[in-house]
């Protein structure tokens, strides 16, 4: 096949063998964390029998996640990432043996289920945050996009083969095996985090506007990430466009209602799968975008492709159109994915990058949060179609407002 020309998935960066281990570890432990996505919000609404305690476990680990990504990116640009990552990754294998052990000791406790569940998404925020500032140390940059691409893939994937796992298994096997199970499976990381050379900070800025090195972590210094991010216009538009995105067109709290409503109730996977399946689809074909150079248009156009087609899911009357609809969704925001990825990785120096990816992990978490209150909360007025339909709209006119009134994000462009 043509260089120019190739279609199907990119799998250039699987030519690094430091990212090829990385990233079939990365499918074996991606595996291993759904299993316990799935165990842990079963297990306290068993020991509770309130669908709130399951809710308020969501919102125990947001906040912790996100205070552990900023620290985190801080810790990427001023500590070897390669230390850094590993300590996260055995810290995760660590909650998930704290798991299987009160399971084991069946302690049926929802105040210890929620301390682990805390600690466990406070080091995952730091290692999702370490490890997208590691990726631009290991291909050179014109591979970046498609690196982000076969990341992209592998999660969504595991997002959908890991809970049909659990469900097959955990009546079987029971959930304390599930926990054991994914422990075991963060091993496959450790090893190839342990096999990744020293990654130390690149001599250079690690402030906004200087070339100073400070060996704190601390406030000042995310302030400083923060502090660049206001004043880059690039840098700024693409958080206002993935926010947009996850907030105004992400209708998945809409979801029960609209089975309720519309289709039957064991529709609900499927819909809650069309998503990532849409991504999975794209990923296969991602050698159809990784090689495209205008960034900043490219997030605008996946940004409005999401919305468009969000607003007609809206619309579908027939379970085939509206998975029909979100696989076109999904795929759209694999793209998107990729090219904010790829943007935060390479318009700034080294040792500010751990930052910008500490705030993009930030605006990942909250930006469902709130598109869940915002539907959920009018959804309840106006109705699903009203809310998923006109949630979709003003997502494409946000990413078109975004692209016309800023010129430097419009002509932004990715250059190997």
């Amino acid at each position: 096949m043509a260089y120019g020309k190739q279609v199907l998935v990119d799998v250039r960066p699987l030519r690094v063998g430091e990212f090829r281990r990385l990233w079939v570890a990365g499918i074996v432990t991606g595996l291993g964390a759904q299993l316990t996505a799935v165990v842990v919000p079963l297990q306290i609404y068993g020991f509770s029998g309130s669908s709130a305690w399951v809710g308020l476990a969501a919102l125990v680990g947001l906040v912790p996640m996100a205070a552990a990504a900023l620290w985190g990116g801080v810790l990427a640009d001023l500590r070897d990432r390669r230390r850094v990552l590993l300590v996260t990754t055995v810290g995760i294998g660590g909650t998930s043996l704290l798991l299987w052990a009160q399971a084991w000791a069946n302690l049926r406790s929802v105040g210890v289920l929620l301390a682990v569940v805390g600690v466990q998404q406070a080091l995952f925020g730091a290692h999702s945050t370490v490890s997208r500032a590691v990726t631009p140390r290991l291909v050179r940059p014109e591979l970046l996009p498609a690196a982000n691409a076969l990341q992209s893939t592998v999660l969504l994937s595991a997002g959908i083969a890991g809970p049909l796992l659990a469900s097959m298994l955990l009546p079987v096997v029971g959930s304390g095996t599930l926990y054991l199970a994914d422990a075991v499976a963060v091993c496959a990381t450790v090893w190839a985090v342990w096999r990744l050379p020293d990654l130390p900070p690149h001599p250079g800025p690690t402030r906004y506007g200087d070339g100073e090195r400070r060996q704190g972590a601390g406030l000042r210094q995310i302030a400083d990430g923060i502090r660049l991010v206001t004043r880059r216009q690039v840098l700024l538009v693409v958080y206002l466009a993935d926010f947009a995105a996850l907030s105004l067109g992400l209708p998945t709290a809409l979801f029960p209602q609209l089975v309720a409503e519309s289709f039957r109730p064991s529709d609900i996977g499927v819909l809650y799968a069309a998503v990532s399946a849409g991504g999975v689809l794209a990923g296969l074909f991602s050698g159809a975008f990784t090689r495209v150079g205008r960034h900043g248009v490219a997030v605008a156009v996946s940004v409005g492709v999401w919305g468009a087609a969000v607003a007609g899911f809206g619309l579908a009357r027939s379970l085939v159109s509206a998975v029909a609809w979100l696989l076109l969704a999904g795929g759209a925001l694999l793209a998107l994915g990729v090219f904010r990825k790829t943007v935060l990785q390479t318009a700034v120096p080294d040792g500010m990058r751990g930052r910008l990816q500490g705030i993009d992990t930030v605006v990942a978490v909250g930006g469902p949060r709130v598109g869940d209150l915002l539907h959920g909360t009018v959804g309840s007025a106006l109705g699903v179609t009203w809310t998923v339909t006109g949630g979709g709209v003003l997502t494409v006119v946000a990413a078109a407002v975004l692209l016309l009134c800023f010129p430097r994000f419009r002509r932004h462009h990715f250059s190997w």
